[in-house]
């Protein structure tokens, strides 16, 4: 059914001999095609859990991984349009300017509620924000403000067993995969707008790894 609504008839005739064979048309296209490409698709493992604490822990992570991602999908989107923005400005002084005004519109608009956040969601969203950008959230400050202040925020941070120095691992950490894990299943469901990962990393070989892991203990 998926592959036929995408299907449609050219609006004028053309010759059957002139289309080659097992070719499709697709509507809105003037050119036959082979094939049609798809959206990518994941068919996921049913959820099993040892225990029911272990159900409850995945749970209140899924519910903080998809509060605080948003965030870091943000912080994503406006890291490319600053830089995208500062290749255009030849002039140090207004490069420098046009930094603290993106600077202020973030703190100004979710500086208020980032601080709602409790430790262990700030912890996902350090994480989440190098999955997203590549850039650990402690580089971002050094890169955008001074050495110094990262050095400040992060000593700051860790004072709430925060590090703003944080790794997204799935490949290594399995509440990293975890959290892979939600996210894939809230894309899938619409629960959270799908924006690719900039690290390097296959949700299905991560998958497959910790399912073998998983079994391996059990025995």
């Amino acid at each position: 059914m998926m592959l036929f609504s995408f299907l449609g008839y050219a609006q004028e005739p053309v010759k059957q001999d002139s289309i080659p064979k097992d070719y499709i048309k697709v509507e809105g296209d003037s050119i036959f095609r082979p094939s049609i490409d798809l959206d990518e698709i994941y068919v996921f493992n049913k959820l099993n859990f040892k225990s029911y604490d272990e159900k409850v822990r995945y749970l209140i992570l899924r519910r903080k991984t998809i509060k605080v991602f948003p965030y870091a999908k943000l912080a994503a989107e406006q890291l490319t349009t600053l830089n995208d923005s500062l290749k255009k400005i030849k002039k140090r002084r207004k490069r420098k300017r046009y930094t603290k005004k993106i600077q202020k519109y973030i703190e100004k608009e979710f500086s208020a509620e980032l601080k709602k956040l409790t430790r262990t969601e700030g912890q996902i969203l350090i994480k989440l924000v190098h999955r997203q950008t590549g850039i650990t959230a402690f580089a971002l400050v050094k890169e955008l403000r001074s050495g110094w202040k990262a050095f400040w925020y992060n000593t700051t941070a860790s004072l709430f067993d925060i590090s703003l120095k944080e790794e997204y691992n799935p490949k290594e950490e399995q509440e990293d995969y975890l959290i892979e894990d939600i996210l894939q299943r809230a894309f899938a469901a619409n629960l959270l707008k799908r924006q690719k990962s900039a690290l390097d990393f296959d949700y299905l070989e991560l998958s497959n790894k910790w399912k073998a892991t998983s079994e391996d203990k059990k025995e």
